[in-house]
């Protein structure tokens, strides 16, 4: 394995060839540069690909069992897992992506130890972080009131939140795990555990659903037990041999240096959950809107489809993230810079292809989650913004995964606070109360006030980065935090 891996090292690195040369031979040297680079990139984006659309899949059937329980539950179970699993996923997966700096750029410098201290670092990091967030759950009911939500939707959801605290803490253990793993190219287990995950999740749904009719809150009951499966098999493998050298046991180290690492993991957080939490405040506003029930159907839909899709720029997310940490822990900043070229460019061609599809069939997609014809045609009122937001959203995250890798988290936390919350959220309440387009305002004003003009602001910064420097700055992080277990 090594052998391979060493061999596609060198031809990443390959010089072009010196004196008189053909157009042709720079096309071939390119053409080869490229290929070895999407190996290495799929090696990470297709498991890393399957496993985030097999446990969003798990989501998606929730709130398609949810939806033929009737509209309520459906609005129920949508907000519950659009902005209460939403708002505190975000955060827990921006500051569990820490591990995406820390232990990519450990791995491609060869401080394979320094990985498993890492993680354990994370996830006291992260219990604790859970157990400040239990309020967003047990307070979720008047909470959902005070913004405005109907009296109706607003109980029902406090019921179904309580029942989904078993998959919050899950994910205190299940993402550090998923980083340490995807930092070490063993994405096949991770997509081995969603797979099974997926399956564990049909099956009780069917019997907590349809055979024992727990209705709504027997569907979120088993959005937890599919999580703590997958779980439970990535723990097994990466403690008990799967991760020799990148696993040594529980170590007292994970309790040292507990501040720095604290601060770069809130520095994720903050970067990611603003992300995240944008388009909760945009299901939340939707909801104060005339008939929200149907508007917060609608809209959870669309979201729930973007969502799916999503899955796909995400793992160009975590590739991406893990070929510029790898390259930048390795001191080279050139194949940095060209991973960056290379993944950016692939997840829009793929992007490009779900915006046709979204304008082909949005009416086929629909009928998944509702029978209604008022959300129908609510939808279908939706779809271009759909489809653009899919088409800008297959940019965006790869841009996020560069400043993962690069570590530069801080800065671009603050992008996203100007961007999202200056300028998206005043911009959608403009078009959406001011002048009246209701739900279709609030998202175009959001998406073309805040999203798009991020983007542009993290393609400049990407296409001016000095890659060379950036490589010093990784090599003397790895250096500082290995001498602080040593």
């Amino acid at each position: 394995m090594r052998g391979r891996e060493g061999k596609e090292e060198s031809e990443s690195r390959i010089p072009l060839l010196k004196g008189p040369h053909t157009a042709e031979e720079d096309g071939g040297e390119l053409k080869k540069r490229v290929w070895v680079e999407t190996k290495k990139l799929w090696r990470i984006v297709g498991p890393a690909m399957f496993s985030r659309l097999t446990t969003n899949s798990i989501l998606v059937i929730t709130q398609a069992f949810a939806g033929h329980l009737g509209d309520l539950e459906l609005a129920a179970i949508s907000i519950v897992t659009n902005v209460i699993l939403s708002f505190n996923f975000g955060l827990l997966l921006g500051m569990a992506s820490a591990l995406e700096t820390l232990c990519g750029q450990a791995f491609g410098a060869k401080k394979y130890y320094m990985l498993g201290v890492y993680m354990q670092r994370s996830w006291i990091v992260l219990f604790f972080c859970c157990v400040l967030l239990l309020p967003t759950y047990l307070f979720t009911t008047p909470v959902l009131k005070f913004l405005g939500q109907p009296d109706d939707i607003a109980e029902l959801s406090g019921v179904v939140s309580v029942w989904a605290i078993p998959l919050h803490f899950a994910f205190c253990l299940a993402l550090p795990l998923q980083r340490f793993l995807q930092c070490q190219l063993k994405n096949q287990v991770t997509a081995f555990s969603a797979a099974v995950a997926l399956v564990v999740h049909i099956l009780t749904c069917w019997l907590f659903v349809s055979g024992l009719k727990l209705g709504v809150m027997g569907t979120m009951a088993t959005v937890g037990i599919s999580w703590w499966v997958s779980v439970l098999i990535l723990l097994a493998y990466s403690t008990c041999g799967g991760c020799p050298l990148t696993w040594t046991g529980f170590s007292s180290e994970a309790f040292t240096g507990l501040w720095e690492f604290l601060k770069l993991s809130a520095s994720s957080g903050v970067m990611l959950c603003l992300e995240n939490w944008y388009y909760q405040i945009l299901v939340i506003m939707t909801g104060n809107l005339q008939n929200p029930r149907i508007a917060v159907d609608s809209l959870s839909i669309c979201m729930t489809i973007n969502g799916w899709e999503m899955m796909i720029p995400l793992a160009f997310f975590a590739g991406t993230g893990v070929r510029v940490a790898n390259e930048l822990g390795a001191g080279n900043g050139k194949g940095a810079r060209f991973a960056t070229i290379v993944s950016v460019t692939q997840s829009l061609i793929i992007g490009l292809f779900f915006w046709v599809i979204i304008m082909l069939f949005h009416n086929q997609i629909v009928w998944i989650f509702s029978s209604s014809d008022a959300v129908l045609t609510a939808v279908n009122r939706l779809t271009i913004l759909l489809a653009f937001t899919v088409l800008l959203n297959s940019v965006q995250p790869v841009l996020s995964g560069v400043a993962v890798g690069s570590g530069w988290q801080s800065y671009v936390a603050y992008i996203n606070l100007g961007c999202y919350y200056c300028l998206g959220v005043p911009f959608g309440f403009l078009m959406g109360w001011v002048f009246k387009f209701g739900v279709l305002g609030i998202w175009a004003g959001m998406m073309f006030g805040g999203t798009a003009v991020q983007t542009m602001i993290l393609i400049f910064i990407t296409t001016r980065c000095d890659w060379e420097n950036e490589a010093q700055i990784a090599v003397a992080r790895v250096n500082k935090w290995s001498k602080s277990i040593d």
